[in-house]
């Protein structure tokens, strides 16, 4: 089930009702029903999925439990347990088809002609981020950071909670199962603070991102064919869709949650006027780069062995986070470039603090640059596209539909002043709308209601899905 779909619009209302109607002393009960409306949300797709999240769940439930009551050599058996079942589900539900094409390829290569093929296998939504945060449960108890849950709805709401489920933001057992196993009281201000955030992540998901994906998809899905005036107006735009896509359905999770009772942690944080390439990895996706800090980076050894361990721990790290996000070889060289620029600025000061401005447009330049190679198809397209970007052959006009090239400027326009000012003013989007008067509301909720009409289009998945 889509957050920008009809069918959400009508389960969620019947959710908060039924939800809310229970008294906050029968915590159980609300769990339970928290605990059947995700699964509905998560069966929407395809039902038989659920007993791929039902069995992690019950995996590291009882693996938690084993963890908590052994010691030494029996705890760290335990805690591999649950690795190696949540790696297993993803290696072979997201990588295994990646790896059989890859040897195959090499075989091919060298004359070799392997007797079997790749698998029909379908990515099962959401399985990137539920298996961190079910794996992370584990390592935590292991770490003893945090005490197992005896609660098995508590836990499984924790697992499966569905504002977050399929795309995040990845919580923490040690932010979330204490506000499941607490009573959640209604509050007038963290209303009016879901309300709005959910308002902004429609503009940003709808009117902004999905229009910028109907101008420049088609350049990105046959770049040969277009012009380098195109090409350029296609790689800068995307930065702008991938980012208002996923920081608009953080919006709508986070504030969804609010209405819930529930504290999320913040995904994003106006990651464009960063200044360094540190900083942008600080203020995107915080969730995922906070838990590849914690559970890849520092466990390697993170920056306490050496300037040149410290290197290659930020490569591991961004390399595998790279092949996080989707099997494919664009993708490991996206997270691998990245990985190769935070070493690099560890090393060097380039750019003095002092000319803050010029960092951000020299960030949001390389930043914009890497994501060639996360959207292209291929790197025969990735080729195509940067061979046109450096042949400076700009004389042609922009060949397109003009009427959604003004819709694409007119939202932009209108979510990047909003994003200044949120960036000049230090204000944190997850607490703003409690500081709106009421009356404010009718407005920007009838601005954003139409706008999200005007634009709505049931055919635009959110990006991060395919992760």
């Amino acid at each position: 089930m889509l957050f920008n779909s009809l069918a959400f619009l009508l389960f969620f209302p019947l959710v908060f009702i039924i939800y809310w109607a229970i008294p906050t002393k029968k915590v159980k009960l609300q769990n339970l029903v928290l605990l059947l409306a995700s699964y509905v949300f998560y069966g929407w797709w395809d039902w038989r999925f659920l007993s791929l999240i039902a069995f992690s769940t019950l995996v590291d439930f009882f693996i938690g439990l084993a963890i908590s009551k052994h010691k030494g050599r029996k705890r760290h058996f335990f805690l591999m347990i649950s690795v190696f079942t949540n790696l297993g589900l993803l290696g072979v539900f997201k990588y295994f088809n990646f790896f059989i094409e890859s040897f195959l390829a090499i075989g091919e290569s060298i004359g070799y002609t392997p007797g079997f093929t790749t698998l029909n296998i379908i990515l099962p939504v959401g399985i990137s981020f539920y298996t961190f945060q079910t794996m992370s449960y584990s390592i935590d108890i292991y770490r003893k950071e945090i005490s197992p849950t005896k609660n098995f709805i508590a836990f499984a709401s924790f697992v499966a909670l569905f504002p977050q489920l399929v795309a995040g933001p990845i919580e923490r057992a040690s932010n979330l199962v204490p506000q499941l196993l607490n009573q959640r009281y209604w509050s007038h201000n963290k209303f009016k603070d879901g309300f709005f955030q959910i308002l902004v992540g429609f503009f940003r998901k709808v009117v902004v991102a999905d229009s910028i994906g109907s101008l420049i998809d088609g350049i990105y899905n046959a770049p040969d064919i277009h012009n380098a005036t195109s090409i350029v107006m296609a790689v800068v735009l995307y930065s702008f869709q991938i980012y208002f896509d996923f920081s608009g359905y953080s919006d709508i999770a986070i504030g969804t949650a609010k209405l819930l009772g529930f504290e999320f942690k913040p995904n994003f944080n106006l990651p464009y006027f960063s200044s360094s390439i540190t900083e942008f990895w600080r203020r995107w996706h915080i969730s995922l780069s906070s838990w590849l800090r914690d559970y890849l980076y520092i466990p390697l050894g993170g920056n306490r062995k050496g300037l040149v361990k410290q290197y290659r721990n930020l490569f591991i790290t961004m390399f595998l986070g790279g092949l996080w996000h989707g099997s494919s070889w664009n993708f490991v060289v996206w997270g691998s470039l990245h990985g190769i620029l935070l070493a690099v600025e560890k090393r060097f000061n380039l750019i003095p603090n002092k000319y803050r401005f010029f960092n951000n447009i020299l960030v949001f330049a390389i930043v914009t640059f890497i994501w060639i190679f996360f959207r292209s198809l291929s790197f025969h397209d990735t080729e195509i596209i940067i061979s046109k970007l450096f042949s400076f052959d700009y004389g042609k006009p922009f060949i397109g539909n003009i009427s959604i090239f003004a819709t694409v400027v007119y939202g932009l326009l209108v979510a990047l002043i909003f994003d200044t000012f949120l960036f000049v003013k230090n204000i944190r989007l997850e607490s703003y709308g409690s500081s709106l008067k009421v009356w404010w509301y009718v407005p920007i909720t009838c601005f954003i209601i139409i706008n999200t009409i005007l634009f709505y289009s049931d055919a635009n998945n959110f990006i991060y899905f395919q992760f």
